[in-house]
């Protein structure tokens, strides 16, 4: 669905389980910025639950990166509310009965390319609206 992700080569993923430690097994860069889009393993089947970003391009067109980059974000960004990710996905993944979460994250400002984390989120967020007539379901309206 996402073939701009494509040309990113500084990429990875990784799957939690309701079992598992959020903090031990994400494999995201903690320098660096971009997105990351999870999807939920459920029943056989693989949906679309959610579009996350870390870092933003400011009005003087420096990049704005948070300490901790990407896997602090994925971490510990907020969810649901206040809560922070690596509790609130656990228990979220008990309550929709979902086997496990692959996240798949994209560095998407590095020597290669500069491009805006937020702004792409959001590009992705409308595509994923367009195609499926709303937003993922872990996504607030943006």
């Amino acid at each position: 669905m996402f073939d701009v992700l494509n040309k990113y080569t500084a990429q990875g993923h990784f799957f939690l389980t309701p079992a598992q430690d959020l903090q031990t097994v994400c494999n995201a860069p903690g320098d660096k910025s971009g997105v990351y889009v999870i999807y939920a393993l459920k029943k056989g089947r693989v949906e679309l639950v959610y579009i996350g970003s870390a870092g933003k391009i400011e009005k003087d067109g420096s990049l704005s990166v948070k300490k901790g980059g990407l896997k602090e974000e994925i971490i510990h960004g907020n969810q649901f509310g206040k809560t922070p990710a690596h509790i609130a996905w656990k228990k979220q993944m008990v309550r929709e009965n979902m086997e496990a979460l692959n996240i798949k994250w994209y560095v998407t400002c590095d020597g290669t390319y500069t491009d805006c984390p937020d702004v792409l989120k959001r590009t992705l967020l409308r595509q994923h609206q367009d195609i499926l007539g709303a937003f993922p379901k872990w996504n607030k309206a943006v």
